[in-house]
Formats: C-alpha cells, sequence, structure tokens
C-alpha cells in the first residue's frame, strides 16, 4: 500500500543550519498493517509523515501509495489519498463552522466544487450515526460550532473527519500527546475501533512506548533519520519496553535519556 524507497531529505542546506532529516529510509507497508513508529527528539519520524503527506518535496527518493507515484504530488493533491491527524486538537477542524459542516466538508474531500453545496437530510442522520458510536454526545450537537468542544472531543471529530471517505493511508502524528491520559486513552481506543472496522492501512507517530507496543501490528524505530528497528508479529508481541530502551541506548551509543519518551 505504502512503498518509500532511498528517501532523503535536507533542511536549511548548505548552510549553518543545515539538517539532515531523513536518510535514504526504506519503508513498505502492506495494505492493513498498523504501523507505530517510536524515536527520539529530531528522529525523523514526524518529517517521515511530512513527507509522505507533501508538507515538504523530498531531495531524492520516491513515495508510491496503493500503487500511484506521489513523489512529486502537492500537498492538496495528495488528500485524496490520505487522512491525517495532528498533535494539536485545534488543527484539522474549521473552529468557526459546525460539526455537520465539518463533516460535509470531509466527506467532500477530493471531489471538484461547485456553488450547489448543502447538506442532504440523509447525510445528516448518517452523521449523526457515526458520532454516536464515539459516545460522546456530539451526535445532539450537529449545529454546535467546533470552536466550542474540548480537546478531546475536537481531536475524536478530526479522526472520524480523517477515516470518513476510507483513505488509502491514515497518518496520525502523535495525536493523543496532547491530551489528558483519560481522554487520550478514549481517542487512542476510538483510532483503534475505527482502523480494524475499515482495515485501514496506519502510520502512527508516538512517543509513548507502551502504547508503540499495545497498538497495531508492527513497530518501527528511527534514530537520526534511519529506520534502525522494525519487529511485526509475534517478535512485537515479545517486545517489552526496556527492550525498546536496549535499542535506544544501542542507537545512541550511550544511555537513553530522553525524558519525554521515558514519562511516555
Amino acid at each position: 500500500m505504502l512503498k518509500i524507497t532511498h528517501v532523503r531529505k535536507t533542511f536549511n542546506r548548505g548552510t549553518v543550519n543545515e539538517k539532515v532529516a531523513l536518510k535514504d529510509v526504506n519503508l513498505h507497508l502492506a495494505p492493513g498493517d498498523f504501523v507505530t513508529v517510536i524515536g527520539g527528539n529530531g528522529a525523523g519520524k514526524s518529517t517521515l509523515l511530512n513527507m509522505v503527506a507533501g508538507v515538504y518535496p523530498i531531495d531524492e527518493g520516491k513515495i508510491v501509495l496503493d500503487g500511484t507515484n506521489i513523489s512529486r504530488l502537492p500537498e492538496h493533491a495528495r488528500a485524496r489519498y490520505l487522512g491525517r491527524v495532528f498533535q494539536d486538537p485545534m488543527r484539522g477542524t474549521a473552529a468557526d463552522m459546525q460539526i455537520d459542516e465539518n463533516l460535509a466538508l470531509a466527506l467532500r474531500r477530493g471531489e471538484s466544487r461547485s456553488l450547489r453545496w448543502g447538506i442532504t437530510h440523509a447525510e445528516r442522520e448518517g452523521y449523526r450515526e457515526k458520532l454516536a458510536r464515539l459516545g460522546l454526545g456530539l451526535e445532539d450537537r450537529l449545529s454546535s460550532k467546533v470552536g466550542l468542544l474540548s480537546g478531546g472531543q475536537r481531536q475524536a471529530l478530526t479522526l472520524l473527519m480523517a477515516t470518513l471517505k476510507e483513505p488509502s493511508l491514515l497518518l496520525l502524528d502523535e495525536h493523543t500527546a496532547a491530551l489528558d491520559p483519560k481522554t487520550a486513552a478514549k481517542v487512542l481506543e476510538l483510532t483503534q475501533e475505527i482502523v480494524a472496522e475499515k482495515n485501514l492501512t496506519t502510520l502512527m507517530v508516538t512517543h509513548n512506548m507502551h502504547d508503540a507496543l499495545r497498538v497495531g501490528n508492527r513497530i518501527i524505530m528511527m534514530n537520526e533519520g534511519n529506520v534502525i528497528f522494525d519487529a511485526s508479529g509475534e517478535e512485537k508481541s515479545k517486545l517489552t519496553v526496556k527492550d525498546l530502551l536496549a535499542k535506544f541506548e544501542e542507537a545512541e551509543g550511550d544511555e537513553f535519556a530522553n525524558d519525554r519518551m521515558l514519562l511516555g
């Protein structure tokens, strides 16, 4: 479903601020793979997702999604193939628009727009049914402005919007990191349910090693712009946080002391 081949990215090339973000990254995801991505600060995790999403152009390499070479497509042209949820709950929704209007925009993602735009009764009932499954009471607030929702409610809504059209690939960039533990657990549970129900191919960046081990069928570790570890199936199921810390220390050549990862 996703083939990332020899992808490289350097920011501020030729300046004192030059930063090699991705070094010859190769990663293949089969249809239905749910891959969690971990790594220290600056390892290249979010840059990898941004390269796939088209936020930045790649320097070298190729990205093929569901048989289509998207390597040189601009970000807006990739929207029809991708669903994305960001770390910040304020992104991914239009705060000044109603809940049903946000869902309607998501449903029309990638389609040509016209002057004739409206939400049918059937659509609204469909939204109500989908929102009810979130268990957050949003089905009775279709006309509420999204800006009035809590962070957890907005993130759950963004997740629903990102998967409404069943994207070829779902990108989750630390989408529970800004939430309190109880809300984060709820959003992650919803994520697992939606991904499993729709059999979505998913790439999830997280700093929480427990979540990375518990969620998905595969885990990769990044360090200094490289994929340094890739485990799936039975190998992944046997891994512990202690094993991951040992891998980090082996890669760093020293004791791993990334506070954010350890707290996660």
